[in-house]
């Protein structure tokens, strides 16, 4: 009779959360939002790319009030960075999933049931025809997007592999001009790995560098994001020689899993810290820090940030979901939320490549943590995300966990009055 009752009532108990879920649902805020400060924020158009959870990645012109005013869907794909042209086209790195029929078969070795197709667009503003492309095929998605690209003075496109641990250069024509192989620079045997060490190459398709941004220096030399390493290298494009680290593997404390550093003029490197939570400045020489900006109290796995003229650092926010820009004092003055894991933002009024502007020693560092419980269910909350929609966050997936947990404790209870004939 007891276990009858305590049945009856965790009955009830499941039907309650789930009604509670339901009306969790269709009380969430699903939709995007923006805010702005009359003075606050710098002049001009925002481009944002967003990756997405799945592959309903989209590239988005938003005007001053958070509105879109330009957008390029993509069909069963992802949208990583992108840039407009001087002759206001959009450069953008997509990359696509394909299914078993559409590709090549060298291609389906790994995972036979899909592979990609990545994608460097250049989309004519006014039609978003296509105008120039260079794609390559890879196995899966996973991992092997193409992150980044650049179209560099004479016309010709830098581009970052991470599926094949690559950067390299293309001509208007299609054909390579420059490449560069991370297994001949920075695997064991290099002088770099002798001298600082990093993960070991284990070959095939694992993600082993996960290369995620390339630009072409003022001095000519290009600089690559590596991820896995927790580096941001300098390559002298002549010899091919690493010519300046920022960071050190495995040692997060400076850089952990980071994107998109961008070069400023007075010496120093902005980078989206993605491991720390945090947006860091540091001396491209002695790594040190200069300025910051985040914590999980404020930021949660940053992918992007800019240094804009006035001093203000616009922001992509990844697992927050949004992009802000805040001012030098750490205040936001501008958002745009509900994206669904953005990737990286520019502010069409600034040049691509101008990185004149305030320098982090005048401007105030913030940081603000979490502790680790929260921090913890902070991290549940953007992996699930990944699973459940969009509108489902910690609310919503403690009302889960507990109608999983009070359901698999009726079915225990049921199952031993059957076996006890209760």
């Amino acid at each position: 009779m007891e276990r009858r009752r305590r049945m009856r009532y965790l009955g009830w108990f499941v039907l309650l959360l789930a009604l509670v879920f339901g009306v969790q649902g269709l009380a969430a805020n699903q939709g995007v939002s923006a805010t702005s400060n009359a003075e606050g924020p710098y002049e001009g158009h925002t481009l944002v790319s967003v990756q997405s959870y799945g592959l309903d990645g989209k590239l988005l012109e938003l005007n001053e009030d958070g509105e879109v005013v330009w957008e390029f869907d993509p069909p069963n794909s992802r949208v990583f960075d992108a840039e407009q042209l001087d002759n206001g086209n959009f450069l953008v790195a997509v990359t696509t999933e394909l299914s078993p029929q559409e590709c090549p078969d060298d291609q389906l070795t790994v995972a036979s049931e899909q592979c990609i197709e990545a994608q460097v667009v250049e989309l004519d503003y006014e039609t978003k025809e296509v105008v120039w492309n260079y794609t390559w095929y890879d196995e899966y998605i996973t991992h092997h997007e193409v992150h980044d690209v650049d179209r560099l003075e004479n016309g010709n496109t830098a581009i970052v592999d991470m599926g094949n641990d690559r950067a390299f250069v293309v001509n208007e024509s299609g054909e390579i001009t420059w490449e560069w192989h991370a297994e001949n620079h920075l695997a064991q045997g290099t002088e770099f790995h002798e001298e600082y060490g990093g993960p070991a190459d284990p070959g095939g398709e694992a993600d082993w560098t996960h290369m995620n941004d390339i630009d072409k220096l003022e001095n000519g030399n290009f600089q690559l994001s590596v991820r896995n390493f927790d580096v941001v290298i300098e390559v002298d494009p002549e010899t091919k020689d690493v010519v300046n680290v920022v960071g050190e593997p495995g040692n997060t404390e400076i850089l952990d899993h980071q994107h998109n550093p961008y070069e400023l003029r007075n010496g120093t490197v902005l980078v989206a810290d993605s491991g720390n939570d945090r947006v860091v400045e540091l001396n491209a020489t002695t790594d040190e820090v200069v300025w910051q900006y985040g914590g999980r109290g404020l930021l949660h796995w940053p992918r992007d940030a800019d240094r804009l003229p006035n001093g203000n650092t616009l922001i992509v926010d990844t697992f927050n979901n949004r992009v802000v820009e805040i001012d030098e004092d750490g205040e936001i003055v501008w958002s745009y939320s509900g994206v669904q894991m953005p990737y990286a933002a520019d502010r069409l009024s600034v040049p691509e490549e101008d990185h004149e502007t305030v320098p982090g020693t005048e401007l105030r560092s913030r940081y603000a943590d979490t502790d680790s419980v929260q921090g913890t269910l902070e991290q549940a909350e953007a992996y699930a995300a990944f699973v459940f929609p969009s509108w489902v966050e910690l609310p919503e997936l403690l009302t889960l966990a507990g109608m999983v947990l009070g359901t698999v404790w009726l079915l225990l209870e049921g199952s031993v009055a059957v076996v006890r004939g209760d």
